[in-house]
């Protein structure tokens, strides 16, 4: 692991240090990677995150989104198993038992109402195992904002975009970002994923420097998680998930600037990019 000091540049070198655990064996090996999100209006969130974590080398993939999306859901991802939450959230039964096997639990994409994300995460990550991997974004973020106890786990990440760091923080986070992210790391004892700057809990802090504006575009940060959840899936630490997560998606943006423009690429393209932008670190 490189060592711990300033902000270090996640560059190609680094990421070859820091090598990701070599895959082997079957799709078990890989790990199960739940994403939990998707809200009647937004099930293309989910798809996005799923995909990506695939992309990233997760073994296999499983999805909890509202019940009038799943049927549809399930053609567009065939990959994936696909399950059914209730209109007001609530994970049922099933739901659970899957929380309880997943490798990680990627909950928030594509949920747009927070006391019923609230709740679902009171009763998701209520049954997911303390060294269940985590990895919360959107609207689990503004639920994790107003009840810091809703989340027990060891291996969390967060991954706020800048309204979301300010809910966190309980203030804007102006324009230090690398100091805002090593803040939100102390204060919630996770590795923190912030526009390009990722900072753990004790002390380590890095930054990509290869993302550019198209970037910002919708649904690119549910890729991002995406893919930070598929390679925890695959056993990589909290801190090392995040900053190749970063690298990757930066990179997959800027291997699409050729044929798009800089700003002209979607989300889903970045998906496409990924497994080969990792590959070929």
């Amino acid at each position: 692991m490189p060592n711990r000091s300033e902000e270090r540049v996640i560059t190609p070198g680094l990421l070859q240090e820091w090598a990701l655990p070599d895959p082997q064996g079957d799709k078990e090996s890989r790990g199960t990677v739940l994403v939990v999100g998707g809200a009647r209006r937004t099930p293309g969130a989910v798809l996005l995150a799923g995909v990506a974590a695939l992309r990233a080398g997760a073994g296999k993939l499983q999805l909890a989104v509202a019940a009038a999306s799943a049927v549809a859901l399930s053609i567009a991802v065939p990959e994936a198993l696909v399950i059914g939450l209730s209109e007001t959230g609530e994970a049922g039964d099933e739901v659970l038992e899957l929380v309880g096997s997943a490798d990680v639990v990627l909950l928030g994409p594509g949920l747009d109402d927070i006391d019923h994300t609230i709740r679902l995460m009171r009763s998701v990550l209520g049954k997911a195992g303390e060294d269940t991997a985590v990895v919360l974004d959107a609207y689990a973020l503004g639920a994790l904002s107003k009840d810091p106890e809703l989340v027990r786990q060891r291996r969390v990440v967060l991954t706020p975009n800048i309204t979301e760091a300010g809910h966190l923080l309980g203030r804007e986070p102006g324009d230090d970002l690398a100091g805002a992210a090593r803040e939100l790391a102390g204060r919630y004892r996770a590795v923190v994923s912030l526009y390009g700057h990722v900072a753990d809990p004790d002390g380590g802090s890095w930054r990509e420097e290869s993302g550019d504006t198209g970037l910002g575009t919708s649904g690119s940060g549910d890729v991002r998680a995406g893919i930070v959840a598929g390679l925890l899936g695959r056993g990589a630490d909290p801190a090392q998930a995040a900053c190749w997560a970063a690298y990757a998606h930066a990179m997959s943006g800027r291997r699409l600037v050729p044929r798009h423009g800089r700003v002209g690429f979607l989300a889903r393209e970045l998906v496409d990019e990924v497994a080969y932008t990792i590959a070929t670190v």
